[in-house]
């Protein structure tokens, strides 16, 4: 049930769980109708974004107080160096980790429910943090994980003006949004403006002498991640199969049009994430049980549509390195990945791999389609990958972090860390 609450919620929104999901469902629901329309109209998708210009800093220049003495005798000048014993240079300090991602609900952090005023309840959250905090999870997403590994804290939402520390860089991603304009009010083109804004207004801090979240270096080291295209991808899906080829082509020269801006803006690492096994999303096989399942309960023309839609991101991402030389730009098979949980689930320790852990009705789905609450609700400790249906568990999400963050399925073959490591330079491993 939702309420508004009174007293010491300060009027603050109360939303149960699972009626929350339903209602970020529902929102996402009414984008795809509308993205389904929206490409029915090729005016719709004809306009391409600006150019919105570099960000210059101004950098200050400064000068060796050392200078070779001069010796004068017999009206002859001679230069003499002067004999000084050689100080042991000092090791150059490590660049902070710096991170900037876009994306949608598989890596919002609490963007839409700072933006909302939503106050999420229990047992959202449960399993790590041990309190909600607006994650569409029991605990941590893919992108908390990536964090962790590299030693930072997690992302804080760029609407989160209440205790957050952009100090490591900052989260757009917002649940519900797309790469398509103007289908959800915080789409792709938006978050890369609002990256665009923050740089501008820290730069002018660090300018003013006071201090900014991330300084020019900062920016030029972090890298800049995207996980978005899934809710696209579903708008897709309710169109005619033979309109797919062109409108996977639109979606991704948006997200090609939103790594030229932030090339143009000093962004030189790219991190992207292709769509996952959108097939073997619970709430989908059980909605559409009439459809076309493969060998292990998953909707095939979903998946089909997945891969397709990859298959263009990943090529874009070859045009986009080969372009940008001095760019490095890393696309990961989120699908693979996924796809491979399921396929060979019993290597994980998985029973069920297409149950919720929040839902109703028990194995082997626990999903029931209108149906509210965690009437059955998996342990804590359950390998159980889907939380709600549509997004992953902490366990889950754990999974697919330490088989992204490997460099196995990604192109070129690295290390997530590595660059971050490496600092400016571009990875010399390529596949």
């Amino acid at each position: 049930m939702a309420m508004a609450a009174g007293g010491p919620n300060g009027g603050a929104k109360v939303v149960s769980l699972r009626l929350q999901y339903y209602c970020v469902f529902a929102a996402v629901g009414v984008a795809v109708i509308v993205l389904s329309l929206t490409f029915l109209s090729p005016s719709a998708m004809g306009a391409v974004r600006q150019n919105l210009g570099t960000v210059v800093a101004v950098a200050t220049n400064s000068t060796s107080g050392d200078e070779a003495a001069r010796v004068v005798g017999g009206g002859e000048a001679v230069a003499a160096a002067k004999a000084e014993p050689e100080k042991e240079k000092p090791k150059k300090a490590e660049p902070p980790v710096v991170l900037f991602n876009f994306g949608d609900s598989n890596s919002d952090t609490g963007g839409v429910a700072a933006a909302g005023g939503i106050h999420i309840m229990p047992p959202e959250g449960r399993t790590y943090f041990r309190r909600p905090t607006g994650r569409l999870s029991d605990g941590r997403v893919i992108i908390d994980f990536i964090c962790a590994s590299l030693k930072t804290h997690e992302l804080n939402p760029y609407l989160k003006a209440v205790g957050s520390d952009y100090s490591n860089g900052v989260n757009f991603a917002m649940a519900g949004s797309t790469v398509s304009h103007g289908v959800s009010p915080y789409s792709l083109n938006v978050q890369v403006d609002q990256f665009v804004y923050f740089k501008r207004r820290s730069l002018e801090l660090i300018e003013l002498g006071l201090k900014g979240p991330v300084n020019k270096e900062g920016f030029e080291n972090a890298l800049y991640m995207m996980d978005i295209g899934h809710n696209d991808v579903a708008g897709v899906m309710h169109t005619p199969s033979d309109q797919w080829d062109k409108k996977f082509r639109q979606i991704v020269s948006e997200i090609g049009d939103a790594i030229r801006i932030l090339y143009d803006n000093g962004a030189r690492k790219f991190w992207i994430h292709g769509t996952g096994a959108l097939g073997c999303l619970p709430a989908l096989v059980v909605q559409e049980k009439g459809g076309e399942h493969d060998a292990h309960g998953c909707l095939a023309s979903h998946n089909r549509a997945a891969q397709a839609f990859n298959k263009k991101l990943s090529d874009l991402c070859d045009e986009v390195r080969l372009r940008l030389k001095d760019a490095t730009v890393v696309y990961t098979d989120m699908f693979a990945i996924k796809y491979g949980f399921v396929a060979n689930h019993t290597k994980y320790g998985i029973e069920w791999p297409l149950m919720v852990c929040c839902g109703n009705g028990g194995p082997p789905y626990n999903f029931m389609p209108g149906k509210f609450g965690c009437g059955d609700l998996c342990g804590p400790e359950e390998k159980v990958l889907s939380w709600d249906g549509v997004h992953f568990t902490d366990f889950g999400s754990g999974l697919a972090a330490k088989h992204a963050m490997s460099g196995e399925y990604s192109k070129p073959r690295v290390k997530l860390a590595s660059l971050l490591n490496g600092g400016s330079k571009k990875p010399s491993s390529v596949s």
